[in-house]
């Protein structure tokens, strides 16, 4: 190869790259080329819970989840802790759960195994918008997914879905919330994953 043909190709291979970046910055926050997956959680740092936040432990689990003193609990599956905050007409706004791993999910296989379980459940118009592994979390590693869908009782719902392994247990935390009030509640959703003790 000659220099020039050389140059043309670096060239080239710079043009692509701008143009990569320019759709990613089209998409938003959420990067859905496979190669930028990880972007769309470059939100998540291992830290303790913010100052001021309630913590509930799961029953027979040392896993925690922090959220705000704001949020209120709510009931939820034995086993599980589950928060939320509402609208003032009673709706979500906000919501966070964490449960113990039950079934066959996997870190490898989280990315599919959480929209086929949303599905399962009565969901529908379920749509993956972001997937990564190998992600760091406090003391723990875990895979996280980011997608969209209709609750059975037709409510939208925004999500961010992980599964954490931590030395002696493996928990799966969800925080979510309706495309209105998604931008709004991402920060304090991302800081609670982002605590997430197990």
């Amino acid at each position: 190869m000659t220099a020039t043909s050389s140059r043309l190709a670096l060239a080239l291979v710079a043009a692509l790259a701008l143009a990569g970046a320019a759709t990613l910055a089209g998409c938003g926050s959420v990067a859905t080329p496979a190669a930028g997956q990880a972007q769309a959680f470059s939100w998540l740092h291992p830290s303790p819970t913010s100052r001021g936040w309630r913590v509930s432990p799961l029953p027979d689990s040392p896993a925690r989840l922090g959220y705000p003193s704001s949020w209120r609990a709510i009931r939820s599956d034995p086993g599980t802790v589950s928060a939320a905050i509402r609208t003032s007409g009673g709706g979500i706004e906000g919501y966070l759960n964490a449960t113990p791993q039950q079934g066959d999910e996997t870190l490898s296989d989280w990315g599919t195994f959480r929209v086929d379980h949303n599905r399962k459940e009565g969901d529908v118009d379920v749509r993956q918008l972001a997937s990564a592994g190998n992600l760091s979390f406090r003391r723990a590693h875990g895979s996280c997914v980011i997608d969209a869908y209709t609750s059975s009782s037709g409510h939208r719902y925004r999500e961010i879905a992980c599964i954490v392994a931590g030395a002696t247990a493996t928990t799966v935390v969800v925080g979510a919330a309706p495309p209105a009030h998604w931008q709004q509640e991402a920060p304090v959703l991302e800081r609670s994953i982002s605590a997430l003790a197990t």
